[in-house]
């Protein structure tokens, strides 16, 4: 097979397994492992041996720059701002499930030779692997899920935070394990020093050489020259930690560490994307590929024990840390379900210690099988628990209805408010104007931190999911007057936009969203009216120039507000009084308010009323105090209801007409 013929192999088979995993709404890393799983020799033999372990050293590039990004990610007021759950719950789970793997390793050796031959060094090695999960799987299932500023998202993404921070030293530890025992304190020593050295010299006048550097680059204005210096540094920082004696994913590390410190930060972050994500996906492929499944079938027991003792292992380990750095019952089982899997990092300090020779064929393959079939039980077990918890833990119960008691307690009194879903910049900014206005509000939010500030300050704000229906009940939808979702995730607004609809069909919901892009699609979903920040903020920009280059300001507002009429359907037209007699006014759209007379006939329907009026679009209708804005056009009226009307003056008036009559 030819390196094109291998090349669309790969393609194909990684754009099936993406697209399958998309289909079933889970991560793609799962795809790229299935896939691996499938063309490696032993299963499809798609691979062909030989060329297979040349796109393994290309795969390595993948955890070059998926520890470049690590690297970007990393600063130094994030780790303060987490540092409870970073050096307390984090370093703890590291530290400990080394410490009892390693022993346990050892113990076992000793009892079974046979079936467990290991060294320390091979123990502590493995340990090490072991006790990394999937960043990649888990922040991405807690994102879509609205989970990340949630009390166990915080300890979740604490953890992580120092697991990828872990695989610095550790990257540096193994393969000075591998060297003879009777040099192995020297060893460990000279790599320590080592790293200790080039780190400090990198870090200490790094950050300033990198900001000159990338600085003279950006004023040349060429996208091609800054992208080709951005691959020259990291490989250039990766070949020289290599050099000396440590690993390629460290120098690429220490890059993005020194410009995540720039200001060119979030331009590198968006260029070198493609990269890191095609060659991360390889990394995958091969991994999967490395699993020998005729030993695997042969030693299935060991597979199937090594998997449920790794994943019991660190639910229990990591659920009593939480536990015992004071979460509740219910928040430390969720720590623990969703960080009981393997991780990417564990892939590559497994392969690193199998290269330096720590770990034996027969070790190594079982070992692999079981930490990549955790990894494809992540998403269905993070989907199913809370059902888990809600069945062990006994107080979660109570805990939740805690939650929806003090919901329900603020809001019992209020009546015709408005519902706020994300209590966020937007969300705050409007919970004053409408506090400014005498409008009632009641806000739900996934951060308990800006919950309980909140609160403390006077706002009505409870913590609550918005796509959950007991929490919008509680907030009292069905007495409120109108929603409101402030926050940008679709998919969250489109689960959220679902619920409104099943409880509250005739509910006035406002969306706000980032671009008109999806404008379409919300409004299919149920949204009233959807507000694009992208459209505003260049709305604003052109009035700001127009005022600027001496344009009349009244001809700004009116420039702006027919771009706002044509994009906005509750903001077309506006009521008109006797001042408003120009030959344009008369021209332009207008809204008009007609009550129905008692005299109007029983079972008259909308359309029917309405058949010869022309052009007249129908606003909203009250009727008995409550404001109903989506109206279809077989409502049957009612005497006494009032319809709001948009249109120009002769049709309107038209409509007048039909309807007194």
């Amino acid at each position: 097979m030819s390196a094109l013929e291998l090349a669309l192999v790969y393609l194909l088979a990684a754009v099936l397994g993406v697209a399958a995993c998309r289909w079933l709404k889970l991560p793609a890393i799962l795809g790229y492992l299935v896939v691996g799983v499938l063309i490696e020799p032993h299963t499809l033999g798609l691979a062909f041996g030989q060329d297979a372990e040349s796109v393994k050293h290309l795969a390595e590039y993948g955890v070059v720059f998926l520890m470049f990004v690590i690297g970007l990610e990393f600063n130094l007021p994030k780790l303060r701002a987490m540092r409870r759950h970073v050096f307390g719950l984090g370093l703890a789970q590291v530290a400990l499930t080394m410490a009892i793997a390693t022993t346990a390793s050892i113990v076992l050796a000793s009892v079974a030779a046979a079936q467990w031959s290991m060294s320390w060094q091979s123990a502590l090695a493995l340990s090490s692997a072991l006790a990394m999960s999937s960043t990649a799987i888990v922040v991405k299932m807690m994102a879509d899920r609205l989970e990340l500023e949630s009390e166990h998202g915080q300890r979740v993404m604490g953890i992580l935070l120092l697991q990828d921070l872990a695989v610095v030293p550790l990257l540096v530890l193994i393969p000075a394990l591998s060297a003879n025992p009777e040099r192995l304190f020297s060893a460990l020593t000279l790599a320590g020093l080592k790293a200790a050295l080039l780190i400090t010299l990198l870090l200490a006048g790094g950050q300033k050489v990198m900001r000159w550097w990338l600085t003279l680059v950006a004023r040349r204005r060429s996208e091609e020259l800054f992208m080709l210096n951005l691959l020259l540094m990291t490989l250039g920082l990766a070949w020289l930690t290599e050099r000396a004696g440590l690993s390629l994913a460290l120098g690429a590390f220490i890059c993005g560490a020194l410009i995540s410190e720039t200001e060119f930060k979030y331009q590198v972050e968006s260029q070198i994307r493609p990269f890191h994500d095609v060659l991360l996906g390889l990394f995958f492929i091969t991994i999967g590929m490395l699993l020998d499944w005729r030993l695997v079938l042969w030693q299935w027991p060991h597979v199937l024990v090594l998997l449920i003792m790794l994943v019991l292992f660190k639910l229990a380990l990591i659920a009593s840390l939480a536990k015992w750095l004071g979460a509740s019952a219910g928040v430390a089982l969720r720590t623990g379900l969703y960080l009981a899997q393997a991780g990417e990092f564990g892939f590559v300090l497994l392969t690193l210690s199998r290269r330096e020779g720590l770990l034996a064929p027969e070790l190594f393959n079982p070992v692999l099988a079981a930490m990549v079939l955790s990894m494809l039980a992540t998403p269905f077990i993070i989907m199913a628990s809370n059902r888990v918890v809600m069945r062990l833990v006994a107080s979660e119960w109570l805990q939740q209805s805690v939650q929806m008691t003090n919901i329900a307690r603020q809001s019992i009194n209020t009546s015709g408010h408005v519902v706020i879903c994300g209590y966020g910049r937007s969300g705050q900014n409007l919970a004053r104007l409408l506090k400014q206005e005498g409008i009632p509000y009641m806000a739900l939010d996934l951060d308990p931190d800006r919950v309980r500030q909140a609160a403390a300050a006077g706002d009505m704000v409870a913590y609550g999911d918005a796509a959950r229906q007991q929490a919008l009940v509680a907030a009292g939808l069905g007495r409120a007057s109108a929603v409101v979702l402030t926050y940008l995730d679709q998919h969250s607004v489109l689960n959220a936009l679902a619920t409104i609809r099943r409880l509250a069909p005739q509910l006035p919901v406002i969306v706000r969203t980032y671009s008109d892009r999806d404008l379409e699609k919300l409004h299919a979903a149920g949204a009233t009216e959807v507000v694009p920040e992208a459209v505003e903020g260049s709305l604003m920009l052109a009035s700001h120039a127009m005022a600027l280059m001496g344009v009349p300001v009244r001809r700004v507002i009116r420039i702006v507000r027919d771009q706002r009429d044509a994009r906005y359907r509750l903001l077309r037209g506006h009521f008109h009084g006797a001042d408003d007699v120009s030959e344009d006014e008369m021209q332009e759209e207008r809204l008009m308010t007609i009550t129905l007379p008692p005299h109007t006939p029983k079972g008259l329907q909308l359309n029917e009323a309405l058949v010869d009026a022309g052009d007249v679009h129908i606003v909203s209708l009250r009727r008995q105090g409550r404001v109903y804005p989506v109206v279809a056009n077989d409502t049957t009226l009612e005497a006494g209801d009032t319809l709001l009307l948009s249109g120009k003056a002769e049709a309107l008036a038209a409509a007048e007409r039909l309807l007194m009559r």
